[in-house]
């Protein structure tokens, strides 16, 4: 079946809902390790609570994926179920995050939540490469990259901004300030508006043969062999950009996990304050707990503010190749390598940051996170059969959660601790990570992949 070409608003239209997963990825990444230190977790600790989110996007979105590809509703579609279900859960797992009385209560919200988002997201993936020719394939990934960019600045900056109308930073030992809890609550709704924007806007095209999609979809008990026939079958393309995705995610999950416990106490001075060795029964001790605690809290708004600048230069970079690509081909494989190498250097000069100029570091990472979140996908897409997009994209979040698994399993602690004991060095680590990820990108050689090819 021949795609036509769509227009801006139409790419723009069925790519907003990741507005809102974007929201809930960006108020994980930048909060939940400022969630779990006020809760009492030391900074060693962090990583190993953070290994709910690529565990259950390891089981998710390949379940996911293959339901996809084998769901059709007329009214409904096939992608459009899940992004529904995902933003409901995913709205009430955000609201309840930040409640958590106890560190176990906000593991265990962490599972739910990224579960949930991962059933919202992976099917998004797939939709740009439902909708799209293969000429806009880059076109649709960038721009959905520009609408993630705009999530990541907005929540990553949703509890400074709202401290800014009173709401206190200030909570007692233990609890979570009220400027984290009224942040969620905003992302749980933005979470569900969008979703609902792109299932209102966005029509999906039917299987191209129905008949033998029916029979398909008729084979039972077929999932587990399914999986393991499409991972033994994986194009040489795909187990390449794999290695890219192993490094690039790498260091960003350390980002996600770490820099919050690493710049609060590196850039800003302001390390979490540890309970148990303030004597909470002597007033003066008391108020010293509570003014390094906000203090930390202070920092932490910071730290997550500097942290949306990598959003806003992801969403400029996109926007530049928004327009480009609208217009011309790009090289994917060139454009990758050196975005990624780009923001490696961004997190290697954090050891040298101030709270002033902290945001530079995030505006290169901004680059590197622009183009992981629409370049790997853009080559995949041109390097697969169409009829097992969702599986197959199911299938590549494998080479993301892998990574996330590995450093969350001690990775991180593992080889920042052989450049020392302080915290900054995980960013060291990911700074590394992220430069050798750009520098496999030498190894994809598929001309389809590197660059549409008129007649493919």
């Amino acid at each position: 079946m021949e795609k036509r070409k769509l227009s801006f608003w139409q790419i723009w239209n069925m790519s907003f809902g990741f507005l809102g997963i974007q929201f809930g990825f960006a108020l994980q990444g930048g909060f939940m390790s400022r969630i779990f230190q006020t809760l009492g977790a030391g900074k060693e600790d962090i990583p190993l609570l953070w290994i709910a989110a690529p565990l259950t996007g390891l089981l998710v979105q390949p379940i996911i994926g293959y339901m996809s590809d084998r769901t059709w509703s007329v009214k409904w579609g096939r992608r459009k179920p899940y992004f529904l279900v995902g933003a409901i859960l995913s709205s009430l797992a955000l609201f309840f995050v930040p409640q958590s009385p106890a560190l176990w209560v906000a593991a265990g919200f962490l599972w739910i939540l990224d579960a949930s988002i991962n059933i919202s997201m992976e099917p998004f993936r797939a939709l740009v490469a439902d909708k799209l020719p293969q000429s806009q394939r880059s076109y649709g990934f960038v721009v959905q990259t520009l609408i993630i960019g705009i999530g990541t600045w907005v929540a990553s900056n949703l509890p400074w901004m709202v401290s800014q109308f009173g709401v206190s930073n200030e909570a007692a030992s233990g609890v979570v300030p009220m400027s984290v809890k009224v942040a969620f609550a905003i992302g749980a709704v933005v979470f569900m508006a969008s979703i609902l924007f792109t299932v209102f806007t966005t029509d999906e095209y039917p299987p191209e043969d129905m008949e033998e999609f029916e029979k398909e979809k008729a084979k039972k008990n077929n999932f587990i062999p399914d999986i393991l026939e499409n991972i033994g079958s994986m194009p040489t393309t795909m187990k390449k950009l794999g290695v890219i995705q192993f490094f690039s995610w790498f260091a960003f999950f350390t980002m996600w996990s770490m820099a919050n416990p690493a710049l609060t106490e590196h850039v800003f001075n302001t390390p979490a304050p540890v309970e148990a060795v303030f004597n909470m029964a002597d007033t003066v001790q008391a108020e010293a707990f509570r003014i390094a605690n906000t203090k930390f809290q202070e920092s932490s708004n910071s730290v997550g503010s500097a942290m949306g600048i990598y959003g806003l230069s992801s969403m400029a970079f996109a926007l530049l190749l928004t327009l480009y690509t609208s217009k011309k081909n790009i090289n994917r494989k060139y454009v990758h390598l050196f975005s990624l190498i780009i923001g490696g250097i961004g997190f290697l000069t954090m050891s040298y940051a101030s709270p002033e100029n902290l945001k530079y570091c995030f505006v290169l990472i901004g680059f590197a996170w622009g183009s992981i979140l629409s370049m790997p996908y853009a080559m995949l897409s041109s390097s697969v059969d169409p009829k097992k997009m969702g599986v197959i994209m199911g299938i590549f979040n494998m080479f993301i959660v892998i990574p996330q698994i590995i450093a969350a399993l001690g990775g991180i602690n593992y080889v920042s601790n052989l450049l020392g004991e302080d915290a900054i060095n995980a960013m060291t680590v990911a700074g590394i990570s992220l430069i050798i990820a750009g520098l496999c990108n030498l190894l994809i050689t598929n001309k389809n992949a590197i660059s549409y090819q008129e007649g493919t």
